[in-house]
């Protein structure tokens, strides 16, 4: 049996305004909206994309999964991340990690890595 992974949900509180935050960190837009779901891809036929649901309640304890981004530029892109409205994160990080923990307008943990090209530096 084949399979393959065609979306990542992400609970929201506020559907429209964290689609529309990382659709800007990831430069996707928005393939599919409804009342109670919103898909973000990078176009309506490349998977996987991000889809956002509500719940009512806010986020409360640390993600249990996180999505990890890999910039050309890591100091560039944590700068640009947060002028779109993220924050650093404390999850416990070691002081010398290697990337940085940023939570998004929601409170949502991800990181962003050093490049691709000196991750196995």
């Amino acid at each position: 049996m084949a399979v393959s992974l065609y979306t990542v949900v992400i609970d929201a509180h506020d559907l429209p305004a964290l689609a529309r935050f990382w659709s800007r960190v990831l430069d996707w837009k928005v393939v599919f909206e409804a009342e109670d779901e919103i898909v973000i891809g990078a176009d309506e036929f490349t998977l996987p994309g991000i889809t956002f649901v509500p719940v009512g309640e806010r986020k409360s304890v640390k993600n249990r999964l996180h999505i990890d981004l890999t910039p050309d530029d890591q100091g560039a892109e944590v700068d640009r991340i947060i002028g779109l409205g993220a924050r650093r994160a404390d999850v416990g990080q070691r002081p010398e990690a290697t990337w940085v923990v940023l939570a998004d307008p929601e409170g949502n943990e991800f990181c962003v890595l050093r490049p691709k090209k000196t991750l196995l530096d």
